[in-house]
Order: C-alpha cells, then structure tokens, then sequence
C-alpha cells in the first residue's frame, strides 16, 4: 500500500467518526429535558374566605392612681416626729406627723378661761335684768335703767358666743398638730424630718399618698379614628357585642399582657386643639400593684365585629411603584392576574381587605417570584405554620 493510499483511508475514517459523534449530539439534544414542553411553574395559594373577625385599637397611654393626696400642715410648728413609713400602706385617718402643741395647747387654755369669764358675767347680768323687770313695772326703778340692764345681758351673751368660737377653734387647731392620712393608700417619702419647722397650707407637701388599686389608664385617640368608627358603626360594617364592648386589655411596656381586663369609664367631650386628639378613661384593678403611675402602656380597646370580613395573608400582599397595594389571583384556566386591592389594617399577621377580592378567590403567598400576570400555572394549597387568630390587636 502506497502513500497515497493510507492518507485516504485516515481522512475516511476521520470523516465517519465526526458523522457518528454529530449524529449521537442530535440524539442527546432531542431527547434532552431543555427540548421538551416546559411544565408550568408551582405556587401556593390561599382561598379567601369571608368571616368575622372582631377589631380593636391598640392606643398608647399613661397610668394615673385613682386618688391623689398630697399632704400639708394646717398649723405651723416644729415636726415632733414622723409616724409611718416611708413607700408603705396608710389607712385614712391614721396618723402620719405630730408638730409640737404646746403653744396650742396654752391657746387652748386660754379660750376656756375667756369663755368662763364671759359666762359668768353673762350669769350676773341675766339676774339684775330679770330684778329691774319686775322693777320696772312699780316704777322703783327707771325704764332707762332697765333698758341698759337688757343692752348689758345682750352683751354679755354675744362675748359668751364669740368666746365659744375661739374655743373651739383653739380646740382645731390643737388638733391639726397631728397631721393624719387623708385617704388609703401607699405614701412616698417623707419631705422632712423631726425637727423640720413646717408653716400652715405650705406650698411644699410633707409627703403625697396614692391609690392603686384600682388605677386608671388614660389613652388617647385621634378625632380621626373616632369620626371613622362612628361612621362604620352607622353604617353597619361593624356591630357592637354588648357582652364585651367596654372591656379593655393592657400590653406594658415590654410587650407582655396584663393579666386582668379593665373597665372603659368615659371618653372626653373635648377634642384637644394641640393633638387633635381625644383621651379615653379605663379602669383596672391592681391587687398587685403592678401597674404604678406614669407608666407607659398600650390599651386594646374593642372597636366592634366585622361578619363579612376578608382576611388575606401579609404574604400574599404587595405594594407597586405607585404605592398602592396588589395581590396576584389564580383566575380562570389557572392563569395569573393582578389585582388592585385596598387594605384598611393588619389585623395579626393578615391584612383586612375592604375592596378588590371576593370570597373564593385564590391569592398567590408561595412562589410569587416565579410568576408574572398572565402565565399560567400549577396550583396547590398553602399550608400555613400557624393559624391566624381573629381577635388579635389590628395596626393602622
């Protein structure tokens, strides 16, 4: 075999091994996944439902005790001593300061003794005028001096009077030098100490006592809230539960419940200019006296319950460049759409959808980043970790 020869026989068998790896390629290719129909891509949904669900406010608000009392001296003196204990319970009545009496007491004495003066005096002057009386009607003695016997014992029963007073306002004053507690409650430290010179109705207060049980809890709400619930309640979208209505929950302030509901008492009349808002009044009971004035804390105040409300997953809602909020709905021939929706609040982990679905519509929460309106796709349920409460606390 020549040359010539063995260069044709490689260039063939060159030739019939590329034809048969192109041939192999296109028989991979045909049958590769890439070449087939591609299947539609997954996605979860939720099947909107329409159900009750009972709204409430979350407001901010401050404690406040039922009762305040700051006390003060009536009379001036020197604290003798102080009588409780500082940060404990006082009964009304009780004892709290004693302030020295004895200028009190010598007052005291005083007015007696002035007032035994006047009575006795008084005594004599009655006797002459019943004499001259009985005088006076045989002429032994003159009318002029019968008249000034009667002017006499007039006198005398006006100084009597007067002296009495002064009794008995030496007697009070005796007695305001034992300072003692108002009312019930827990008093705070004491502003001064034995040997402390206090005057009467002082600015300054010798300690001020507080009640706690129960406190009240003062939230406010903007005329706004309250101009659009009236409007819902007149309109029929929410209905009052007479069993419920004026109950009132508490979160404090690191978030936890207060274990005992309160009492809503009244709203304010008054809209306040510089907030424009109205300041709600709530009792609660505090045997534990765990709730202390001026604390921050948050009251769930029930606005009412809605029967036909729409309940859609935060998940499921979304917000355009525009800032209007949209869902993506599974609609006929499981073909996606975009839907303009309208939210009012979030009521748990769920938005309250007023407008722009119905019930039985299927909105898209799982896989919304593989899918765009208009294609169509395989649907199968959402399951969710948990179930949504309807009665949890709704934001605006």
């Amino acid at each position: 075999m020549n040359v010539t020869s063995s260069i044709t026989i490689c260039i063939l068998a060159g030739f019939l091994a590329g034809m048969a790896l192109l041939t192999g390629c296109k028989q991979q290719s045909a049958t590769s996944p890439s070449a087939a129909a591609k299947s539609p891509p997954e996605v979860g949904v939720v099947v909107v439902t329409k159900e009750p669900v009972t709204l409430t406010m979350e407001l901010s608000g401050r404690i406040s005790p039922q009762m305040v009392a700051e006390v003060r001296p009536q009379v001036g003196g020197i604290i003798q001593k102080r009588l409780f204990t500082e940060g404990k319970e006082v009964k009304a009545g009780e004892s709290l300061y004693q302030i020295d009496p004895a200028t009190y007491q010598a007052a005291l004495a005083s007015a007696k003794a002035a007032l035994a003066k006047a009575e006795a005096n008084g005594a004599t002057l009655r006797l002459k005028t019943e004499r001259y009386k009985q005088l006076v009607t045989i002429s032994a003695v003159s009318r002029q001096e019968y008249d000034d016997a009667a002017a006499a014992l007039k006198q005398a029963e006006a100084d009597i009077e007067t002296g009495k007073s002064l009794v008995e306002t030496a007697r009070i004053n005796l007695a305001y030098t034992r300072i003692i507690a108002p009312i019930t409650g827990r008093i705070g430290r004491s502003a001064v100490t034995p040997g402390a010179l206090v005057t009467a109705n002082q600015e300054t207060p010798l300690a001020k006592i507080q009640q706690l049980d129960p406190v009240y809890v003062d939230v406010t709400q903007s005329s706004a809230d309250l101009l659009r619930l009236k409007r819902n309640l007149a309109q029929g979208q929410l209905k009052h539960d007479a069993s419920s209505q004026f109950k009132v929950r508490l979160l404090l302030e690191d978030g936890s419940p207060y274990p005992l509901e309160g009492q809503l008492e009244f709203s304010e009349v008054t809209v306040d200019q510089g907030t424009g808002s109205v300041t709600l009044r709530a009792q609660f009971p505090n045997p534990n006296q765990l709730l202390l004035p001026g604390m921050f804390v948050r009251g769930l105040v029930q606005e009412g319950v809605r029967e036909q409300a729409i309940l859609v997953s935060q998940r499921g809602i979304s917000r355009d460049p525009a800032g209007n909020a949209v869902a993506l709905v599974v609609g006929a021939n499981d073909v996606v759409e975009r839907r303009l929706v309208q939210t009012e609040r979030t009521v748990g982990d769920t938005w309250l959808v007023t407008d722009g679905l119905q019930a039985g519509d299927r909105v898209i929460v799982e896989g919304l980043q593989r899918v765009r309106p208009g294609v169509a796709v395989k649907v199968v349920p959402f399951e969710a970790k948990a179930a949504t409460p309807t009665n949890q606390p709704a934001a605006k």
